[in-house]
């Protein structure tokens, strides 16, 4: 059917006759149109990794898990999907760039920024870490926060910042990585836990701690003479392990030495005292046997050592000695001594 319009002299109106000819239709359509609109608004199909958070008019009636469900069409209730469980990461320092094969990383100058730090020490390192994560109630992680992606970065990085901050440089690029890690993510956690906003945080890994590449040289520098003063020092303490010892059982023995030479003096002085005393009390009773006693004795102990005497007067030969043996059957030397001649009875009475 064509349109032919009718002039304006026959007296019918174009409109009305429009209306007569496609009124049902234009009534028709849009009652289709809202008819397929409400079919394809009222329900939705959640994915196996993901739950929906269905709101009416902004307010949170319901989370769906997987699979169809129906809603009230034309905008009235709104449909949010959330990856609960899929396992979401944050890169800090540098990016990932996933591809056909194998992934590849990679770090701008914007990406420093995150990643230099100061440790404790005072030195300047490159930290990259990766937290992962999952999204663990979706209402809270919707409208606990602005932009809860951007939270979890700034309070990762903060976190970060301190421990790193409270460390030396050389624990956290050697023996520190790991309690490095454990004590980041106890400590996010915590922040995000009274932030209230939904994210459970499964691990924190540091990928790559490295000095910049400028100070490089410097870094090695420096670690070589740090191996040199241990390496000093362990020589050092092996020398000392050795001589102290040493030292102390040379101690040890003189004083010992000292202590048996002293316990020997008292005992022997001790000794000579009662021998003293003893003697005393014997002279006491007996003067005169006692003291005709130690005159011999002296005389006993005394005149062998001293050998045979000869003495001359001046101008005369010395004797022959013939078969002169000593007590130990060897040649005896006697002492000669020349005196002279007014003196030779003395000594010759001396020596009888």
């Amino acid at each position: 059917m064509s349109y032919r319009p009718y002039p304006a002299s026959e007296g019918i109106d174009p409109i009305q006759d429009f209306l007569r000819q496609y009124g049902k239709i234009l009534i028709i359509a849009p009652i289709m149109i809202a008819v397929l609109a409400a079919v394809f608004t009222s329900y939705y199909i959640v994915q196996p990794e993901e739950e929906a958070v269905v709101k009416r008019f902004g307010r949170v009636i319901a989370i769906n898990q997987p699979g169809i469900h129906f809603k009230i069409p034309f905008g009235i209730d709104t449909v949010q999907a959330v990856p609960t469980a899929r396992v979401l990461k944050e890169e800090f320092g540098f990016r990932s760039i996933g591809g056909e094969g194998r992934t590849q990383y990679r770090k701008e100058r914007t990406h420093r920024v995150e990643s230099l730090m100061l440790t404790g020490d005072l030195k300047v390192i490159d930290v990259e870490w990766v937290v992962q994560y999952r999204i663990s109630d979706p209402s809270k992680f919707l409208h606990r926060a602005r932009d809860p992606r951007q939270t979890l970065r700034d309070n990762s990085e903060a976190v970060m910042r301190r421990i790193v901050g409270n460390s030396l440089g050389s624990d956290v690029l050697t023996e520190k990585r790991v309690q490095v890690s454990t004590m980041a993510r106890h400590e996010l956690q915590d922040l995000l836990d009274s932030f209230d906003v939904g994210i459970q945080i499964s691990t924190i890994e540091l990928q790559d701690v490295t000095p910049p590449e400028l100070v490089k040289p410097a870094f090695n520098e420096v670690n070589q003479a740090e191996q040199e003063r241990e390496r000093l020092i362990n020589e050092a303490e092996k020398r000392r392990n050795q001589v102290i010892p040493r030292a102390e059982g040379q101690a040890s023995q003189i004083v010992a030495e000292a202590e048996g030479y002293r316990a020997e003096r008292v005992n022997r002085a001790r000794g000579e005292a009662g021998r003293f005393t003893s003697i005393l009390q014997q002279y006491q009773l007996a003067p005169e046997t006692t003291r005709r006693r130690l005159y011999l004795e002296m005389i006993d102990t005394v005149l062998p050592r001293a050998g045979q005497i000869y003495v001359l007067p001046e101008g005369q030969m010395s004797p022959l000695p013939l078969l002169n043996l000593g007590r130990d059957g060897q040649p005896d030397q006697p002492s000669v001594q020349t005196a002279p001649a007014s003196n030779a009875n003395v000594r010759a009475t001396q020596s009888r």
